[in-house]
């Protein structure tokens, strides 16, 4: 994402696993790890995602230390598609490689980096502090019922997941959705404004 980007290899359980790391501005003191889960890998979907770089600018400028990694088979992680099982493990994976005991986490995914967020926070026996899901999967696979807390961000105009197939996910556990006008899947146009609805929703402050 720029020339300070640590790129390293961490092992999963399908091999090594390609991670991004990028840190905060200098002289900040990471608040924690946010790890950023990319989209399908099947369809095109990598850590260099437009996407998650945003996200993961958002939580430099908050001050966290901003985790991307392929999922196996893409890039130099190992490994094949496993239809999101596998996918899960290697985002517990890198967690276990990278974070401290007793660090603080956020989680965040985009499209099926979200259904894959979800289900890696089900396992964590030191939850996130707080999860970040940008136009979440959830009419594509299985997405988990997430904390009240979870910051939800959809396009209203989405064609890969509907923005009412979010609606029906989120309507049973009363959970907002930020909803962007007149935006698609892939927030064409919308990146800085994708990047302030984040920052905004943890530290209006660093606007």
């Amino acid at each position: 994402m720029n020339a300070q980007t640590e790129k390293r290899l961490v092992p999963g359980p399908a091999g090594q696993i390609e991670v991004a790391i990028d840190l905060p501005p200098a002289g900040v003191t990471p608040l924690g790890t946010a790890l950023i889960c990319h989209p399908n890998p099947t369809q095109g979907g990598t850590m260099d995602n437009k996407v998650v770089q945003t996200l993961a600018r958002a939580f430099m400028q908050l001050g966290w230390r901003a985790v991307r990694f392929n999922f196996r088979g893409i890039g130099k992680s190992e490994g094949g598609w496993d239809e999101g099982r596998g996918e899960v493990d290697d985002a517990l994976a890198v967690l276990a490689a990278l974070r401290a005991p007793g660090e603080a986490l956020i989680l965040s995914g985009f499209s099926f980096g979200g259904y894959v967020a979800s289900r890696a926070a089900q396992q964590l026996t030191e939850p996130a502090q707080r999860l970040v899901l940008v136009g979440p999967a959830t009419s594509r696979f299985d997405t988990a019922p997430v904390p009240a807390d979870t910051v939800v961000i959809h396009g209203e105009v989405d064609d890969v997941v509907p923005l009412s197939a979010v609606l029906d996910w989120a309507r049973p556990q009363s959970l907002p959705v930020t909803v962007v006008p007149g935006v698609g899947h892939f927030f064409h146009g919308q990146l800085p404004l994708l990047k302030a609805l984040v920052v905004r929703a943890f530290d209006p402050t660093k606007l």
